[in-house]
């Protein structure tokens, strides 16, 4: 029988990130009978470069494709906090919103960006990643868990301590977790997001799966993703 009493929360910037960073993780866990939540920060109303499509259009869109991914993953819920693409900073509002988020759920482990500014090579961090980044472990590292942020907004949440938060992608990575079992799961999850062209977009699949294969070296396994592993309680058998 599968233990439901674990909670995982993916906490990522916009639709299909959480897919490309962490998607074969998502479903392990939901395999191994995690309950996997997932927290999109903005409505994604941005995420095209054609002049045609954008704005509520494209958000109605990202949504519906969100939706599809999420079921693939077998995730027990997920949800858009609605902030404007593009525009995301780390205030007391998002904040909030994050511990809202997670004295709902009440997550052992969070997943979510690194706020680097740079990765591998030349790659320049989206500045949606970073600001989300940073405000998931400035939400998690006190208020979440301290009655006195947001008391009267959240009253009727109690406060609840975050044992783990894994970052990914991540500069320094620390910790990888076997995907093997799952990676054709996470493209099958990818392909979701046609409107970033990963339905057709083969080539930016292979990258992603070239990605695994190169984590799964270091790690001895076939495929793997790579995390920055923050140990805040305790440490989770994963």
């Amino acid at each position: 029988m599968m233990d439901l009493r674990r909670v995982a929360m993916a906490i990522y910037a916009h639709p299909d990130d959480a897919e490309i960073a962490a998607g074969g993780t998502l479903a392990r866990l939901a395999r191994e009978g995690w309950r996997v939540h997932l927290v999109i920060v903005t409505d994604g109303s941005k995420g095209s470069d054609r002049r045609e499509l954008g704005g509520e259009a494209l958000a109605r869109v990202r949504w519906e494709e969100q939706a599809e991914a999420a079921r693939v993953l077998g995730l027990a819920g997920w949800r858009s906090l609605g902030f404007t693409d593009g525009e995301v900073e780390d205030t007391p509002e998002l904040r909030r919103e994050i511990v809202r988020a997670v004295r709902e759920v009440r997550p052992e482990l969070v997943l979510c960006p690194d706020p680097r500014v740079w990765f591998i090579g030349s790659y320049i961090n989206h500045r949606d990643h970073r600001m989300v980044g940073q405000a998931c472990l400035d939400a998690i590292a006190i208020p979440a868990g301290n009655p006195h942020f947001f008391c009267e907004e959240l009253s009727h949440l109690e406060p609840h301590e975050v044992d783990e938060v894994w970052l990914s992608p991540a500069l320094d990575p620390d910790h990888r977790v076997d995907i093997g079992e799952t990676i054709e799961t996470k493209m099958e999850a990818l392909s979701k997001h046609a409107s970033q062209g990963m339905e057709s977009g083969a080539g930016f699949r292979e990258m992603v799966k070239a990605w695994a294969r190169t984590q799964g070296r270091e790690a001895g396994v076939a495929y793997a993703e790579a995390f920055r592993r923050l140990v805040r309680r305790r440490r989770l058998p994963l």
